[in-house]
């Protein structure tokens, strides 16, 4: 029997990796889950894994976020169900491999439209509910992609260097209105990223990278605990935030790249 619970999280790209990792978490929590992707199979199963073995409500819209109009209509059509959205977990993105040029143009732009345009809409709309409600929570998916340049990832880790950005001033903004936002930046993950990327063959991917489940749960916890900004690894923290912006700017583009270099 699903019973109903306070507390309830929008997760996008929700139907794999990271996102199904956080769904799964704040499930276990007792909070019901709105899912949205756009494989609405790989969605109904998770919602009916968690409604079975957490007695919770999960609620599947399958949908494309990066069409014109996609953001809009996920919010519409959860307004329309007669949900409120407490916390809002901004997950849906994608990469692509090669050197800007050589990348289809529409690529490109598809990439800027889900991992920007979608996410500051749902931020926007969803954040202007919350506020208005009195209170919320938002964790938008970073990158330590989001801390430098990427030859042969350009428009990518410039989303993410968006996302960073964008994150960390709108919480400031909505902080004294009780709505906190915190961008999760994480290392390599594993999960069908690589392959959609196209990164297997490069060092970036080559030894392996954390678990889709532990990234899930440590930005989950940051956002719990009002962090601004978080990275998953120790390691990695120490290297963007001190190592990085240390070094000469050509010599982070020539290490990025070399990284991102197919063997």
């Amino acid at each position: 029997m699903v019973r109903k619970t306070p507390g309830t999280a929008l997760v996008t790209g929700a139907s794999s990796g990271i996102g199904r990792e956080f769904a799964r978490y704040h499930a276990s929590k007792g909070g019901a889950v709105i899912l949205t992707a756009r494989r609405e199979e790989a969605l109904e199963s998770l919602k009916a894994e968690i409604e079975e073995r957490h007695g919770v409500e999960a609620h599947v819209f399958a949908l494309d976020l990066g069409a014109a109009g996609g953001a809009k209509k996920l919010y519409d059509a959860v307004k329309a169900a007669g949900l409120d959205v407490d916390i809002l977990i901004n997950n849906a993105g994608f990469g692509g491999h090669g050197a800007h040029l050589d990348r289809p143009l529409e690529d490109e732009l598809a990439m800027i439209d889900l991992n920007v345009k979608a996410l500051v809409e749902l931020t926007h709309r969803f954040g202007r509910d919350m506020v208005a409600g009195g209170g919320g929570r938002i964790l938008n998916v970073g990158s330590t992609a989001g801390f430098m340049p990427g030859p042969m990832q350009a428009t990518y880790f410039a989303t993410k260097a968006f996302v960073k950005s964008f994150s960390q001033a709108i919480d400031h903004e909505m902080r004294p209105k009780g709505v906190n936002c915190t961008v999760l930046a994480p290392g390599y993950v594993e999960t069908e990223f690589a392959d959609r990327s196209d990164l297997n063959g490069t060092d970036l991917v080559k030894g392996g990278g954390a678990s889709a489940e532990s990234v899930a749960r440590h930005g989950y916890d940051a956002m719990m605990n009002e962090k601004l900004v978080t990275v998953n690894d120790p390691k990695l923290k120490f290297a963007v935030d001190w190592i990085i912006p240390m070094l000469p700017r050509r010599q982070v583009l020539k290490m990025v790249k070399g990284m991102q270099t197919k063997k």
